[in-house]
């Protein structure tokens, strides 16, 4: 079973996330901002972590930078998520070590769509 952790300031955004992924196949965790994720990340690394382009407390890139450099042994598949699409957001993105990027608003088709895209769900 995946695990994946949603992480953005908007709770909105949060329980959409996690009712289109969560069943039977995916547990999803969420956290609130950059520094709730990494403690939660410390203690058990999701196999999927979708990170809100615009945090409070941390920006995008260095969130995922320290992400990455948390564990050995789980390597997540990170995804960044924004409002618009900005070409250096996603390249610093993904030199951080994201693997690719979500528009949102998104709905259930589109985002499960990525992930099929990236090899992530079914």
């Amino acid at each position: 079973m995946k695990r994946c952790m949603i992480v953005d300031d908007s709770s909105v955004i949060r329980k959409v996330a996690s009712r289109i992924l969560g069943g039977s196949d995916m547990i999803v965790q969420e956290a609130a901002t950059g520094g709730d994720a990494l403690v939660m990340c410390a203690a058990q690394m999701p196999d999927i972590v979708i990170v809100d382009a615009r945090l409070p407390d941390i920006a995008a890139e260095d969130l995922i930078r320290r992400l990455v450099a948390l564990s050995a042994f789980v390597r997540p598949h990170i995804v960044l998520c924004m409002t618009e699409f900005d070409v250096g957001a996603i390249m610093r993105a993904k030199r951080a070590g994201a693997r690719g990027y979500i528009l949102k608003p998104f709905n259930r088709s589109q985002l499960l769509e990525r992930f099929r895209d990236m090899d992530l769900a079914a």
